[in-house]
């Protein structure tokens, strides 16, 4: 696990607001971690422009929101690097099962918009990953219902969000941190 945490979920909420930032934090998250498990570089800084141009059409990010975003992707790029089972993501800590829910299903639908946005080649991986991605696009529907037995859906929902890591380092493995291309000394 990473020495450093991701921020915390409700303050990093209250001031990607106060920015006026439609994004949630878990959209934030979903959204970077998709792009580095997509192809984006570890140590690149291309992923500003990319989060400007779909959280707030192409417009920076006052600082303090900013920071929240480069604390997550530090976070992340930590973990992916290690490649190792750990991942963490940036869900609403409370014991509102609902918001957890809710929360999940935003991460994982931006997470799929993360990969669309560095052109990850979907089409062409392996079955698994096509298999984990459409895993993906169930879960992003997820939905919990008051009217059932919450504490069952508690233990479910945690079962979900650790599958919801096995396909997020699973695309990653396949699609992720990829080494540069060394340009071509050759002339044409």
């Amino acid at each position: 696990m990473s020495q450093t945490k991701l921020p915390q979920y409700q303050p990093s909420a209250e001031q990607l607001s106060a920015s006026d930032l439609s994004v949630t934090p878990a959209e934030m998250h979903g959204l970077l971690m998709g792009m580095l498990s997509g192809g984006l570089q570890l140590d690149s800084d291309g992923w500003q422009p990319l989060l400007f141009d779909y959280t707030n059409d192409g417009q920076g990010w006052p600082m303090a929101s900013l920071a929240i975003a480069e604390l997550a992707l530090k976070v992340s790029r930590e973990e992916l690097s290690k490649q190792g089972f750990e991942l963490s993501l940036l869900l609403p800590e409370s014991d509102d099962l609902i918001a957890q829910g809710a929360a999940l299903s935003e991460w994982v639908s931006h997470f799929i918009s993360g990969l669309g946005l560095v052109g990850a080649k979907v089409d062409k991986s392996n079955p698994q990953v096509k298999e984990v991605l459409e895993d993906l696009l169930e879960i992003s529907k997820l939905e919990i219902d008051p009217e059932d037995d919450l504490q069952e859906q508690a233990m479910l929902l945690e079962q979900v969000i650790e599958h919801v890591k096995v396909c997020v380092l699973t695309i990653h493995i396949e699609l992720g941190n990829k080494p540069s291309q060394p340009e071509s000394k050759t002339l044409h």
